[in-house]
């Protein structure tokens, strides 16, 4: 492992990423930084998102800037706004004590009348989404006359949007001689296609094995009927009291159902969808990153981009379709060196997915059991006493209430008031838990030839079950959210 001083950089980019608190290059920054700095080949480079891409392009290109020369020279494409905004705060960041260097974010969603004045006043970088970058374009507001490096930041999320078109154009545009670096967290033939296509003899590297997951994410499934998959993620947020996680979802329906249930149960939860304005997203987004939100329920086109830290669980309420989405859903969590867990809740014919799944992410998913009742409680309980143990008293404030509340407690003994106490806050949870069915799918092979020669009026209600499901069944089977009393978060 090197040390920042040793990958080249110049004192006041080295004096900035030490301020910002970088204390040793990652894999893809070790790798990156000498080879840019000292090459002008064009590179494809594989990393998980989270791993430190951006110092990885960010601090040879603000090295490489003619500050003199206020033309752009560099443009740095990626898929969403959310993406687009934190780029450019890196950036800046990075380039904090290089005088002159300026950067601009160019996105839709926000008004092009204030971006082409910033673009007016001069950008040596340009950090944008596709489609707004071809609309300046167009719009004779940015030119590409001395672009000489072209990022294409998260390549494979950008194809997958449907940007191919966007991204063919705005590389045919561009100077010939420029220098591409394509950063990915997979390799789809569409980026084989662009490597070929538009790049000269591109040298690859690799931070971790291509297409794999991250090595400090944990992955774990369960495995329950189709009707009981909210119940199991109940169960499941219910057991990680301190849970600050994303629940993926297939579509924007259910993405609705899910964030609606799990409020009216009592969490602190939202959901991220299409459907929302900029403005509402935005609301959304900063209660999540400011941890007022627990749980965030999004569509994997609404994540994309998203650039939330310290996340300890990614659950996905239905497996994806294609499973290298699943990488970059797992990648969210386990950043920074810090430990992160990915839960799968799948249904009794969704088991052959889990062995796609460990093929591409190179990993073993542990099966788990969805906790009973006794074992949420007692994780439960115990949060409760940690928090009160740890909690902070401000004697000063809360001096001139205590005689009151003393002669109010006084008949109380010590284990009396200790069981009322926690009773006020774990009453809920006993109650709602204390006949809980047990809610795991078998997997025994027995069970495993039932259901392979039973294709007959079992299978048929199996699959009406699944339909209903995926339609929003909000009858008795499908949801135990409905009794009387509702546990909240104990985090509140």
């Amino acid at each position: 492992m090197i040390t920042f001083e040793e990958t080249g950089i110049s004192s006041d980019l080295l004096k900035a990423v030490k301020e910002l608190g970088y204390e040793t290059p990652t894999e893809i920054q070790e790798k990156a930084i000498p080879h840019l700095l000292s090459n002008d080949t064009d590179l494809v480079a594989f990393a998980q998102t989270g791993t430190g891409k951006t110092a990885a392009f960010g601090l040879p290109l603000i090295m490489q800037t003619d500050i003199k020369s206020s033309k752009t020279q560099s443009l740095i494409l990626c898929p969403t706004r959310e993406l687009c905004i934190q780029i450019t705060r890196d950036m800046e960041g990075y380039s904090k004590y290089v005088k002159g260097f300026r950067v601009v974010p160019v996105y839709g969603g926000a008004s092009i009348e204030k971006q082409i004045g910033d673009l007016k006043k001069g950008a040596h970088a340009v950090v944008g989404t596709p489609g707004r970058v071809l609309d300046l374009l167009n719009r004779k507001r940015l030119s590409f006359t001395n672009i000489e490096h072209l990022v294409l930041d998260e390549a494979d999320e950008m194809l997958s949007m449907g940007f191919k078109d966007d991204l063919d154009d705005i590389l045919k545009d561009s100077p010939e001689d420029k220098q591409i670096l394509l950063f990915s967290a997979t390799m789809p033939k569409e980026i084989e296609r662009i490597a070929n296509k538009f790049m000269t003899n591109p040298v690859e590297i690799s931070a971790g094995k291509r297409n794999a997951g991250a090595d400090n994410v944990n992955h774990e499934f369960y495995m329950v009927n189709a009707r009981d998959r909210y119940s199991a993620l109940k169960c499941l947020a219910d057991l990680h009291p301190n849970i600050y996680g994303i629940v993926f979802c297939r579509t924007r329906r259910e993405t609705k159902e899910v964030a609606d249930k799990l409020m009216q149960d009592g969490y602190n939860a939202d959901a991220l969808h299409g459907d929302l304005s900029q403005a509402q997203r935005d609301h959304v987004m900063n209660r999540f990153r400011s941890k007022i939100l627990q749980i965030l329920v999004a569509t994997d086109v609404a994540a994309r981009g998203l650039d939330v830290t310290d996340l300890t669980h990614i659950i996905n309420y239905n497996p994806p379709d294609d499973n290298e989405v699943y990488i970059h859903r797992s990648g969210r969590t386990g950043r920074a060196g810090k430990k992160g867990t990915s839960i799968s809740i799948i249904h009794t014919r969704e088991g052959h997915r889990i062995k796609a799944l460990e093929k591409i992410v190179g990993k073993k998913f542990n099966k788990q059991n969805v906790p009973t009742g006794k074992e949420i409680c007692e994780k439960q309980l115990f949060n409760l006493v940690d928090k009160v143990e740890k909690i902070e008293v401000d004697d000063s404030q809360i001096e001139q209430f205590l005689p009151v509340i003393y002669k109010k407690l006084d008949w109380l003994s010590r284990e009396d008031l200790i069981k009322h106490f926690v009773s006020v806050e774990f009453n809920r949870f006993l109650g709602y838990y204390k006949n809980a069915p047990d809610i795991n799918a078998s997997t025994s092979r027995r069970d495993d030839r039932d259901r392979k020669s039973d294709r007959g009026r079992r299978g048929d209600r199996d699959r009406d079950r699944d339909s209903r499901d995926r339609n929003g069944d909000r009858g008795r089977r499908g949801e135990r959210g409905d009794r009387d009393k509702k546990p909240r978060s104990s985090t509140e």
